[in-house]
């Protein structure tokens, strides 16, 4: 499979400028508080999404003061994606504005083929290039590790933490995933109490599974594998939209939040489709004996302790589902849930 070339890259305000016609979006699918424009520059559409950590609720509570994609970017980490993957990122700049940098990305205009809204699972082929995806971008940057000031593991577990979004909860236009996990959170204490207290645990002291995850194999890490955030060429290339929580961390963990919170849109089993992604990592010559099992059970825990709270506002299968293997897992590595309080 070959991408092709990649475009050159270009200056945002250039392009902005050469703008024939400009129209205001809004994702259907956007949870932030970024602005949304589409565009045509010499016949060419493009999307260009802008935001600060004054109107982003995301970059605030994952500790994002530097425009982390801006950084990737910079970088050339998204330019060194696998021929699997398109990011579809044109250009991207940063302008100061009162202390608050605007960030502006511009992004090929790839609507089409991005999967639909919805709730209907995704084709078996369609899901088997997201895993396909996910374990070349692995593979790529296997043993990476993070020298730009990335997103960490401890604020990646600590998402939706009850302290980490208190301050949030007080602004007069609350966001809803987070008026949703302050409920969610209560919610799981009452239906899951064994997986409300390793939450807890976790929140309170993030290394009992990030120093853990640590001493397992590394790599890049994305961060946002939903079907919001994903699309398919034709020729089976996975898009790969928004790189807004970057950073090092186990392949697992990307893994885990693509199985959470697409639970709805899989074609085939949880199980099936973790091991659908070893069976991607060692085709491309990942060893995963002696470390896969560790890294799942960690992950698996740190993932709930990000989204406990919205499986909580669930059903009963798909909780119990997650609560058996966290508990399952915290047993196997010691993880004593009594800690909490």
């Amino acid at each position: 499979m070959t991408s092709g070339p990649r475009p050159p890259r270009v200056a945002v305000p250039e392009l902005l400028a050469r703008a024939a016609e400009r129209e205001e979006m809004w994702p259907a699918d956007a949870r932030a508080g970024a602005v949304y424009q589409r565009i045509v520059v010499d016949g060419e559409r493009y999307f260009v999404k802008q935001l600060s950590r004054g109107s982003d609720w995301i970059m605030r509570v994952t500790g994002d003061s530097v425009h982390r994609p801006y950084v990737v970017w910079q970088a050339g980490i998204m330019d060194r994606s696998p021929a699997e993957i398109d990011h579809t990122v044109v250009a991207m700049h940063v302008e100061p504005s009162d202390g608050d940098p605007v960030l502006t990305m511009v992004m090929r205009d790839v609507a089409a083929l991005l999967v639909e809204p919805g709730d209907t699972p995704v084709s078996g082929r369609q899901h088997a290039g997201f895993m396909d995806g996910l374990a070349a971008l692995s593979a790529t940057w296997w043993g990476w590790h993070d020298d730009l000031g990335l997103t960490t593991m401890a604020q990646r577990v600590r998402f939706f933490a009850p302290d980490n979004i208190a301050g949030e909860l007080q602004r007069e236009r609350v966001p809803v995933p987070l008026s949703a996990a302050a409920a969610g959170w209560p919610t799981l204490s009452r239906r899951a109490p064994q997986l409300w207290r390793i939450a807890t645990l976790v929140h309170e002291d993030p290394g009992v599974v990030t120093a853990r995850m640590h001493q397992t194999p590394t790599t890049f890490l994305h961060g946002d594998w939903k079907m919001g955030n994903l699309g398919s060429h034709r020729d089976g290339r996975t898009i790969l939209l928004d790189w807004a929580y970057p950073g090092a961390g186990p392949a697992c963990w990307d893994l885990c939040w693509y199985l959470a919170l697409n639970r709805a849109r899989l074609p085939e089993s949880k199980q099936d489709s973790i091991d659908r992604f070893r069976r991607a990592l060692e085709r491309r010559a990942v060893v995963t004996d002696g470390w896969w099992q560790e890294q799942l059970d960690l992950c698996t825990i740190g993932i709930m302790a990000t989204f406990g709270w919205e499986k909580a506002l669930g059903d009963d299968a798909e909780l119990s589902w997650w609560e058996h293997r966290v508990v399952a897992a915290a047993g196997r590595h010691g993880i004593r849930a009594a800690r909490a309080r």
